[in-house]
């Protein structure tokens, strides 16, 4: 419910702007990008490595106006998701998917009925998406979620499923992840957007990586959708080294660029690297290369008191879940050198100030937007 509520904050806030404690005007835009490192600390390490471009406008993720309203204002359905991740649902091998995922009806009390209600509701729109995103799903089955596994599963960001959902599972050959990256950001990303390179970008280059696979979610709420595009790859075995985490190396890059698409305003909290650990011991950050930037604690998070700053978060910087977020500030891309880090050393100083009333709507504005940024992440949420 507190995510719910940050994110429907996010949505109020977004075009406002403040002038308090800064030089330059802050703004907040609806189109975000996500890049995110986790690290699973095993016998040996498990990271997944992923870049989100999300928006809540359908014309910075264009998808058709009437199809998006459509789906909110059908009060059933709790998202529609394409997706080319192995096994999508339990039962579907080598298969790309759509999901229409639809809430339960209570008054079902068996298989068929419930099978029945869920295809009434997706039969009026598979058809529409078909033509939109240029597939030929055909109907392969009706799961019924138990827990919140297609979360885990796929890596979204707010309710995919969870008990009492339902989905309507469509299949379709199996795409490799690099041509069907390309079609759809051809079909869903202006060439405004992506002309202006930045994240887009990595996430063109890392959907050529064997394991790379993408998942691109509609997330209804009461007055906007969530549309988001997600690129992701995982790397098994990988050697456990903690004198130093290098979360560009996962990205395969030694540079990250802003987008362009930006570069007209001051937007520093559109462009975000988050990294994730998860460790089997407590430990801690240390021996960061780069920035730590000053912040102060607001309804026990930790927030940057000046976003001219360019540098790393850590919250909470020790324990067994360790997450880091970077924030570029008026800064336009980072260096892999920059962001590197190590485990277990001496733990790191942050200075740390007393809230000030003057910032207040910065505050608010940095609260929504970053953790607007969080996804569920294998099971672990913030």
């Amino acid at each position: 419910m507190q995510k719910e509520i940050i994110f429907i904050t996010m949505i109020a806030l977004v075009g406002i702007s403040t002038t308090f404690a800064y030089s330059q005007e802050v703004s907040l835009a609806t189109f975000q990008e996500t890049a995110q490192i986790m690290i699973e600390e095993k016998e040996s390490q498990e990271v997944t490595a992923s870049i989100t471009l999300q928006s809540t406008s359908v014309q910075e993720i264009k998808i058709p106006a009437k199809l998006e309203q459509r789906i909110r204002e059908n009060e059933n359905i709790s998202a529609v998701v394409i997706t080319n991740q192995d096994n999508c649902i339990l039962g579907v091998a080598d298969k790309s998917c759509i999901l229409i995922n639809v809430k339960r009806n209570l008054s079902d009390t068996n298989f068929p009925a419930i099978q029945n209600s869920t295809l009434k509701i997706s039969e009026q729109f598979i058809d529409e998406i078909n033509d939109a995103f240029d597939t030929k799903a055909e109907l392969h089955s009706t799961f019924v979620h138990p827990n919140d596994e297609t979360n885990t599963t796929l890596q979204t960001s707010g309710v995919i499923s969870g008990r009492g959902t339902i989905s309507a599972v469509y299949t379709m050959p199996m795409e490799d992840t690099a041509s069907m990256y390309e079609k759809m950001t051809a079909i869903l990303i202006p060439k405004t957007i992506r002309d202006e390179g930045g994240f887009y970008d990595i996430a063109r280059n890392l959907s050529t990586d064997k394991d790379a696979k993408m998942t691109f979610s509609i997330i209804p709420s009461e007055n906007k959708s969530l549309l988001q595009l997600r690129l992701s790859t995982n790397y098994s075995e990988v050697e456990s080294n903690t004198d130093k985490i290098s979360p560009l190396e996962f990205l395969k890059t030694d540079e990250l660029k802003r987008s362009g698409y930006f570069s007209e305003g001051f937007y520093p909290l559109n462009s975000i690297i988050q990294v994730v650990i998860l460790s089997l011991e407590d430990t801690n950050i240390s021996d960061v290369s780069g920035n730590i930037i000053s912040t102060q604690i607001v309804d026990d998070e930790k927030i940057p008191t000046d976003l001219t700053k360019h540098g790393w978060v850590f919250d909470p910087e020790e324990g067994q879940v360790i997450q880091g977020k970077y924030i570029f500030g008026e800064r336009t891309s980072v260096s892999s050198e920059e962001l590197e880090f190590s485990l277990g050393g001496d733990s790191i100083q942050v200075e740390k100030q007393k809230s000030n009333e003057s910032i207040v709507v910065v505050i608010i504005i940095t609260i929504a937007a970053i953790t607007a940024a969080l996804f569920y992440l294998k099971g672990y949420k913030k």
